[in-house]
C-alpha cells in the first residue's frame, strides 16, 4: 500500500494505525495517575458538556445553525462521566472525600442528558445503553453490590418512556418537527428497507457494483465516499477521493443515516473488511476486560500504581462497546466521518493498555 493514501479506505487504515501507535505510546511515557485521570475526564465532560448545551441553545435561536456535536463526540461525553464514575470509589478506597464530586457528576450526567436528548435521539440510545454498561462493569470490576434491581430498572424504562415522550410533546407545541422522536423513526422506516435491499443485492466481497452508487459508471465499485473520515481532512490533504457535501448528502444519507453500520462498511468496502471490523471489534472488548481483570488482580493486592489506568480503561472500553453497538448496529451516521475519528481513538485508548501489561 502507498504511503500516499489512494482511496477512503486506505486512509482510514493510515489514520486509523498513526492514532493507535501515538496513544501506545502516550499511554506509556505519561504517567497516568488518578489525579491526572480525575482532572482529564473533569475538562473533558465540562467541556462537552457546554458544547452540546450551547448547540441545543441554537435549536430554539433563530438565524443559528446546530451542527449536532452529539454524534461525533456523544462516545467522549460517555468515556468523561464513567471514567469520573470509576474514578469515585477508587479515590474513597485511599480515604478522599468524593462527595461533592459525586453530586457534580451526577449534575453532568443530567445536563447531558437532557441537551443531548434535544438534539438527537440516538444519542439517547448510545447514552443511556453506556451508563448502563458502565455501571455494571464498574461494579463487577470493583466487587461492589449491583445496582440493578427489578425496580430500578422498571423506573429507569419509565424514565426512557417519558423523556421520549415529552420530546414528542415538546415538538408538538412548538412546532418543531426535528424534536420529534416519532418522525425520526418514521423516516428510518420509510427509507430503510428500500436501503436494506439496495445493499443487500449490490455488495460484493471487496465492494459494490459499481453502477449502484451515486457516481454511476465513474465509480470504481469500491471506496465511494460512503464511509469514511470528515470531509475537512480530505480536503486539507488534497486527496483525490470521492466525497459528499451540499446537496449530495442527501445520496449518502441512503446508506450513512438509514442502515446499520455493518451495511454501510459493507457496502463501500466488501463482505471481508465488514468481517475484518467485527473481528477488531470483538479483539477490542476481550482485551478490554481481559486487562481489567489484571488492573482488579493488582488492585486487591494492594498495588495502588494501575488506580488511574484502570478508571481510565472502564470509560475508554464503555465508550467504545456503546458506539460500536449503537454504530454498527442500529445507525451507522454514529460511527461515521468525525463519530469515526472518535472511534479508532476509543479503540486505540483500550488497546493501549495492552502494551503497558506485557511491560510490567
Amino acid at each position: 500500500m502507498a504511503l500516499i493514501a489512494q482511496t477512503n479506505l486506505q486512509f482510514i487504515l493510515e489514520v486509523a494505525i498513526f492514532i493507535q501507535v501515538a496513544v501506545m505510546l502516550l499511554l506509556n511515557i505519561v504517567p497516568v495517575s488518578l489525579s491526572l485521570v480525575l482532572f482529564f475526564a473533569l475538562i473533558l465532560g465540562v467541556g462537552l458538556t457546554m458544547l452540546f448545551g450551547a448547540d441545543a441553545l441554537f435549536l430554539f435561536l433563530p438565524g443559528m445553525t446546530h451542527h449536532e456535536f452529539t454524534h461525533p463526540y456523544g462516545p467522549l461525553a460517555l468515556l468523561a462521566v464513567i471514567t469520573l464514575l470509576a474514578a469515585l470509589p477508587m479515590m474513597q478506597e485511599v480515604g478522599i472525600k468524593v462527595r461533592n464530586l459525586k453530586g457534580f457528576t451526577i449534575l453532568l450526567i443530567v445536563i447531558i442528558t437532557v441537551v443531548g436528548g434535544l438534539m438527537h435521539r440516538s444519542f439517547l440510545l448510545l447514552w443511556f445503553l453506556g451508563l448502563v454498561i458502565g455501571l455494571f462493569v464498574i461494579s463487577k470490576s470493583l466487587r461492589q453490590k449491583s445496582i440493578f434491581t427489578v425496580k430500578r430498572i422498571i423506573l429507569g424504562i419509565a424514565v426512557v418512556l417519558a423523556g421520549f415522550g415529552s420530546l414528542e410533546l415538546l415538538s408538538r407545541l412548538l412546532s418543531m418537527q426535528v424534536l420529534s422522536p416519532l418522525l425520526r423513526i418514521e423516516r428510518i422506516q420509510t427509507n430503510a428497507i428500500s436501503s436494506v435491499e439496495m445493499v443487500i443485492k449490490n455488495t460484493t466481497l471487496f465492494g459494490h457494483v459499481p453502477t449502484s452508487s451515486y457516481w454511476g459508471a465513474e465509480d470504481m465499485g469500491s471506496s465511494s465516499g460512503y464511509i469514511s473520515l470528515p470531509i475537512s481532512m480530505i480536503m486539507l490533504f488534497g486527496l483525490p477521493f470521492p466525497v459528499f457535501f451540499g446537496i449530495l448528502v442527501t445520496k449518502k444519507d441512503v446508506i450513512d443515516y438509514m442502515l446499520p453500520g455493518i451495511f454501510g462498511f459493507a457496502y463501500d468496502f466488501g463482505y471481508i473488511v465488514m468481517i475484518l471490523l467485527l473481528a477488531w471489534c470483538v479483539f477490542v472488548m476481550v482485551s478490554g476486560f481481559k486487562i481489567l481483570e489484571v488492573y482488579r488482580e493488582k488492585r486487591e493486592r494492594g498495588n495502588r500504581n494501575y488506580l488511574g489506568r484502570e478508571a481510565l480503561l472502564i470509560g475508554s472500553l464503555t465508550a467504545f462497546i456503546s458506539q460500536a453497538l449503537v454504530g454498527l448496529f442500529l445507525m451507522n451516521r454514529s460511527i461515521n466521518g468525525t463519530a469515526l475519528l472518535t472511534f479508532m481513538f476509543l479503540s486505540a485508548l483500550v488497546v493501549a493498555h495492552v502494551l503497558v501489561v506485557k511491560k510490567d
